[in-house]
């Protein structure tokens, strides 16, 4: 399949006729880039390593899965404008993530695609560029290379190269990435470091169902390209409570789950989980007060939180389980080299997935797991 730069805005008339109506809508473009009601915005405390988020309202129990779900379909009830494509979506996808969408909003609103990842992004481009809230999904992040040009190169830039003219701010790109014990080379991999290289895209990973729905809400509804990451292996992992109202998380903004004084622990999605653990054992077994900060997006990242905690710890360590070499960690570490070093009483330590292939018979020897962080951050206090 031969993909043209411009097909994508004339495809959405001609290849789908029932969205005609919803492009043409004048109501489409009087309210493009609004919003009627702002929506709650969740103030974050420390009390929660799960969900960060104060229960207030009501509140339910959901797995993250569910909670994407949940979000979804607050998104298509609030925006008239929004739409959700993707390989089987309409089915619910393979791991139920729209199940009963379509039976809910209809058919002209949540619809399967080809399947074609180029084509997917390709497509979502021209809808967000026509005034729609384009929701696509990637069945798996390990496939969403073949649009890696639509998304990098198209999606990234569109507002830069027409100087601000158009944009396509209503894309949201949502991909389930990472191990799941069993996923071998292509349903394991972590490719976020890629597009956090492309200016014009937003990378946003979250940790927990609550985390998950607010996070994407904000996603869908920021101004700008974002490609939302899923850490598939919690998607049915635990649940948590979860406010059952509309609520967004900022995005662009750390969190510090947990207040410590001797070192700094980042990291981002299942990470998270692999961290607080190894904190644990650090706590218990070097009488130490490690500080876990969550990321929760990459692109922009939270430069003033992660400083602020370094200043005060004045040692580092950042896990991930994309490989070590060129990671999102290495941006991270360079910049605390640069703007803090004069704090710093070791050197900034990164574990991460080894610069192989992601295997599957050797897949826990492959992720940075609990040993690997707690030996990471014992032999940086003794630096």
């Amino acid at each position: 399949m031969v993909f043209v730069r411009r097909m994508p805005r004339l495809g959405a008339r001609n290849r789908f006729p029932e969205l005609r109506s919803l492009l043409s809508s004048p109501a489409g473009w009087t309210t493009r880039g609004k919003q009627e009601t702002p929506r709650p915005c969740v103030q974050h405390t420390i009390r929660s390593l799960s969900s960060g988020i104060e229960a207030t309202g009501e509140m339910k129990k959901m797995n993250l899965v569910g909670a994407i779900n949940n979000a979804l379909s607050i998104a298509l009830e609030s925006d008239p404008k929004s739409v959700i494509f993707g390989e089987d979506v309409g089915f619910g996808g393979v791991f139920r993530a729209t199940v009963d969408l379509q039976e809910k909003y209809g058919k002209e609103r949540i619809f399967n695609t080809p399947l074609c990842e180029q084509g997917i992004a390709g497509f979502g481009i021209g809808l967000a560029a026509e005034g729609v809230t384009a929701i696509a999904e990637i069945q798996f992040a390990d496939y969403i290379f073949p649009a890696f040009d639509q998304i990098v190169n198209e999606a990234a830039k569109y507002r830069f190269r027409s100087g601000g003219q158009y944009d396509v701010g209503g894309l949201t790109i949502r991909a389930p990435y990472g191990a799941v014990g069993h996923g071998g080379l292509y349903h394991s991999q972590s490719p976020e470091g890629f597009f956090t290289h492309a200016a014009g895209l937003m990378v946003v990973i979250p940790r927990s169902p609550a985390q998950a729905k607010g996070l994407l809400l904000a996603s869908i509804r920021q101004k700008d390209p974002v490609v939302f990451f899923e850490p598939k292996a919690l998607y049915r992992a635990s649940t948590e409570d979860v406010p059952v109202q509309d609520f967004e998380i900022p995005l662009g903004k750390a969190e510090v789950l947990e207040e410590g004084s001797d070192i700094t622990v980042i990291g981002y999605g299942a990470q998270i989980n692999v961290l607080a653990k190894a904190c644990k054992k650090a706590k218990d077994e070097l009488g130490i007060q490690p500080e876990l900060i969550d990321l929760r997006t990459l692109l922009p990242w939270d430069r003033e939180a992660v400083f602020n905690s370094v200043r005060k710890t004045g040692r580092c360590v950042i896990s991930h389980e994309a490989p070590t070499t060129c990671g999102f960690g290495a941006e991270v570490a360079a910049t605390i080299q640069k703007e803090c070093f004069l704090h710093l009483e070791a050197p900034v330590e990164r574990v991460g997935g080894y610069d192989t292939p992601f295997p599957l018979a050797h897949e826990k020897l492959y992720l940075p797991d609990v040993l690997k962080c707690f030996d990471a951050i014992e032999m940086t206090m003794k630096y």
